[in-house]
């Protein structure tokens, strides 16, 4: 299904390089044997690629150095028909980094060097934000500067436009612009930084969607991993399970989420078949090494849907 609606993703672009090995390694520790991998990743990329493939009609805004990396980032962007108008380039900084252990159950530890995205002003996104309209979708992270985060959060709001925050990596945010926030989309450790609340089963994830709730999100979706999400809105409020696989490498499948939740909504679905719609293709994307390389496509998506859907 398409749609008019238009998703800016607004956040980071880095290169991911990834080692696959049967464990981590504890601190001080080499651990032998390793797979290497070299990908496209940052929060921001990820997410607007997995819009892109889900059948989208992206923007990214975002800044990437002028280096080979970061040419390599936008050429990426055009195969994935996402548009590039509002990429800005810094003339000092490099591109962002990111370097990635995963173990055998899929579990991963990342060290990022953020590079441009560190340099991300409000001007460079003013850009994209002055072609805003109502009822388009903003998607955006926290991979960027927190005081590019906030202007976009309240000038999107402000135009009328439905943002989305996945709050990660975790850091505490103002009620004031919580409370700007259509939605807000954070795991169970990020859920507890932002509202003290330790989440590890359903009860206590309400508990803490709520408490967002009354900080004036509309709608809190905390993402619980394998076991699925908790949805919590004036709508409804319910645990929607995972779609049970093995999982091989989890490195993008939050970032997988968050793409689908943009594409959906910008389809109208209703906020149930939203999340329905988002941990089939966040379970599509943990069964695949690497970040962007393991993002499904709509028709790939539409093979596990119900035939109702």
């Amino acid at each position: 299904m398409s749609s008019d609606k238009l998703i800016y993703v607004v956040g980071s672009s880095n290169t991911d390089m990834v080692v696959k090995s049967e464990r981590l390694p504890a601190p001080g520790e080499t651990v032998i044997g390793g797979e290497f991998l070299m990908n496209p990743g940052g929060k921001g990329a990820n997410q607007a690629v997995a819009a892109a493939r889900l059948g989208g009609k992206v923007y990214f805004v975002g800044k990437t150095g002028n280096d080979l990396f970061g040419k390599q980032a936008v050429q990426q962007f055009k195969r994935e028909n996402i548009l590039t108008d509002y990429v800005a380039t810094d003339p000092r900084l490099p591109s962002g980094a990111a370097l990635i252990n995963v173990d055998r159950q899929g579990e991963n530890s990342i060290s990022v060097a953020p590079g441009a995205n560190a340099a991300l002003t409000k001007g460079d996104v003013d850009r994209a934000l002055a072609h805003l309209k109502p009822d388009d979708l903003v998607l955006v992270q926290l991979e960027i500067p927190v005081d590019v985060v906030t202007h976009v959060i309240h000038e999107s709001a402000r135009k009328g436009a439905r943002v989305i925050l996945n709050p990660a990596p975790a850091q505490e945010l103002s009620r004031e612009t919580l409370s700007r926030l259509y939605l807000i989309t954070p795991n169970e450790s990020e859920a507890e930084l932002l509202t003290g609340i330790r989440v590890s089963d359903p009860l206590s994830a309400e508990k803490a969607a709520q408490k967002l709730r009354d900080a004036g999100c509309d709608h809190v979706i905390i993402t619980l991993g394998s076991k699925g999400a908790y949805l919590s809105s004036g709508q409804v409020s319910a645990m929607i399970p995972a779609v049970p696989v093995t999982a091989v490498d989890t490195t993008a499948a939050g970032d997988c989420f968050n793409g689908a939740v943009a594409v959906a909504l910008s389809e109208n679905k209703d906020i149930r078949s939203t999340v329905e719609f988002a941990c089939k293709a966040a379970a599509i994307s943990a069964t695949r090494m690497g970040a962007q390389s393991s993002l499904p496509t709509r028709k790939e998506l539409e093979g596990i849907l119900p035939a109702k859907s």
